[in-house]
């Protein structure tokens, strides 16, 4: 099921309009979520909201939005109010002006964001201003309310649609001269920046995404499995420093002599992963799964510590294989 619409309204180009809807580009709900729980019985932890000097709950409906503007002095703001501050890029993305795409610089981005037509009628202006973009090889930028925030967003062609990416306004950005002054300024010599810039080169290669893997995802998956089966953990060691640098010519040269090494080595092990999708490695069955894909957990019978203490009492077997599912699965389960 495609996730619901962040928000709806119209994207306007001068007189060229069409209703458009406006979806999130990324998730973080597969990723593995812990709960707070009471170390003794093993309930979940609930908050709840109290005034903070008489210590009675608050209901929902008796909440507002207070500005602080001294000890316990604060400017209420009602939700009305905040409705009757309503801009015009609460419905409508205008388009202000067009700029070059090397022209945002990267610290402005905050998140990307699919737009798409909302409906069956307005396809051909959609269309035409998702062309237009296109031909002036530019980034549209205009402005929508999200969250009961107004934000700069980026516009530019993905396929059939658009994708918008949510912009920081300058005073969000913290500049890098607070931070940057203290850095000495030393000079570097030609044979050390050769000798890096060979390093570079065999390190070099296309960025493809799906060849990552989130090994701290992989490493909580696995604990989980060890501990829903019974069976002991241990800490691994953590991994050893380079410790300090002495000689950075020396550590320049060694550091490429073993990236000579490790090159060969990585082009034998690439050949007989082919090897073995080619059918050619015989005994062995090949891997159902994909590189990189993560498998994620079952959902686990029982609650608190009477289900941790039963597991226990089972018997240790081999953990079985986990399975993905999907959030909505694993917030019913």
């Amino acid at each position: 099921m495609a996730p619901r619409a962040n928000w709806k309204g119209f994207l306007r180009l001068s007189l060229v309009t069409c209703p458009v809807a406006l979806y999130p580009a990324t998730s973080d709900t597969e990723k593995v979520s812990f709960n707070q729980i009471n170390r003794k019985t093993g309930h979940r932890i609930k908050y709840a909201k109290v005034d903070a000097d008489t210590g009675e709950e608050v209901a929902n409906e008796d909440i507002m939005k207070g500005y602080k503007i001294d000890t316990d002095t604060y400017i209420e703001v009602s939700k009305d109010e905040l409705d009757d501050l309503a801009l015009e890029s609460t419905r409508t993305i205008e388009i202000d002006e067009f700029v070059p795409r090397a022209d945002i610089d990267s610290r402005y981005v905050i998140r990307p964001y699919y737009l798409v037509p909302d409906g069956k009628v307005g396809h051909d202006a959609f269309a035409v201003i998702r062309e237009t973009i296109r031909s002036m090889d530019k980034v549209a930028i205009g402005r929508v309310v999200l969250t009961n925030r107004e934000h700069i967003i980026a516009l530019e062609p993905l396929d059939n649609g658009l994708m918008g990416t949510l912009l920081r306004y300058p005073y969000e950005v913290r500049s890098e001269k607070e931070y940057f002054d203290d850095i000495q300024d030393v000079k570097i010599t030609k044979d050390m920046l050769d000798l890096a810039k060979h390093i570079v080169e065999q390190k070099s290669g296309s960025f493809e995404p799906e060849q990552f893997e989130d090994r701290y995802e992989q490493a909580l998956i696995d604990l989980i499995n060890q501990k829903r089966n019974g069976q002991k953990t241990s800490a691994k060691a953590a991994p050893k420093t380079g410790g300090n640098v002495i000689n950075l010519m020396d550590a320049l040269k060694r550091s490429l002599a073993n990236e000579k090494q490790t090159a060969p080595a990585a082009a034998k092990e690439s050949g007989k992963e082919n090897g073995k999708e080619n059918g050619k490695a015989k005994g062995k069955k090949p891997r159902k799964a994909a590189a990189g894909q993560r498998e994620m957990l079952l959902p686990i019978s029982g609650s608190g510590k009477r289900a941790a203490k039963e597991t226990v009492k089972e018997a240790p077997k081999k953990a079985e294989k986990p399975v993905r599912t999907s959030a909505r699965t694993r917030k019913a389960s």
